[in-house]
């Protein structure tokens, strides 16, 4: 896994435990996980940006709403990861909402001054911090691009390599991504319909350039896909 995917993705155990007030001595006190049931909100749009999040169990979806009120999601977080991270550029109120996908949904809460002040005391931390920061905007803006620019069946194919890059896993000559989204989530982060993204994914998988279930998907050839 590279040191992007390393940043990108916390499902590694050590910086997990890291990032943990409950594993941080001195403020394990001052904290409690936080759980949601499928559907709860996190936070909303306008609120303070004080906390710093990491989810320990269920899913997490980042999104804000437009102006005819539909809603636009910009990210499905799962495992290992965190979200809430622009507090740390100055963000004083959310420009988004969190909401919880799943129930039994955990989420470890980490106070701006302490994520701060730990940040302060470990150089590496707070570089990857802030390269998290650069790597999830540019992502966001490769998005926007592909929304306006690109066809349903590029952007979801793009998806799909994004994924294999960021979170694949190397099996022999294929690449293996543990996905947690179904074909709603993938619709919802492509701009496009459920329908559309089921018509794809089979067309491509009887193509023999991918397969999938419910718990992963296998790119047979990263050259075919693009």
């Amino acid at each position: 896994m590279s040191e992007s995917t390393q940043i990108w993705y916390f499902e590694n155990v050590d910086l997990f435990n890291i990032l943990c007030p409950h594993k941080i001595e001195g403020i394990e006190d001052e904290h409690s996980m936080n759980k949601f049931k499928k559907d709860e909100f996190v936070y909303f749009p306008e609120e303070a940006s004080n906390y710093i999040y990491m989810i320990a169990e269920g899913r997490i979806k980042i999104g804000s709403y437009l102006e005819d009120g539909k809603e636009s999601v910009k990210a499905i977080l799962g495992k290992g990861e965190i979200f809430g991270e622009l507090a740390l550029t100055g963000e004083e109120k959310r420009q988004d909402f969190a909401q919880a996908m799943d129930n039994n949904t955990i989420v470890c809460p980490m106070t701006l001054k302490d994520m701060q002040d730990l940040m302060a005391n470990n150089q590496p931390l707070s570089f990857k911090m802030m390269k998290l920061i650069g790597l999830r905007l540019r992502k966001t803006e490769r998005r926007l691009e592909s929304l306006v620019f690109k066809d349903a069946r590029t952007r979801i194919i793009e998806f799909l390599r994004d994924e294999a890059m960021d979170r694949g896993k190397k099996i022999g000559f294929e690449t293996m991504i543990p996905s947690h989204f179904t074909h709603k989530d993938i619709a919802a982060l492509t701009g496009t319909s459920r329908q559309t993204v089921t018509t794809i994914l089979n067309d491509l998988r009887e193509k023999n350039i991918i397969n999938f279930d419910r718990r992963k998907i296998l790119i047979r050839d990263m050259e075919q896909l693009a």
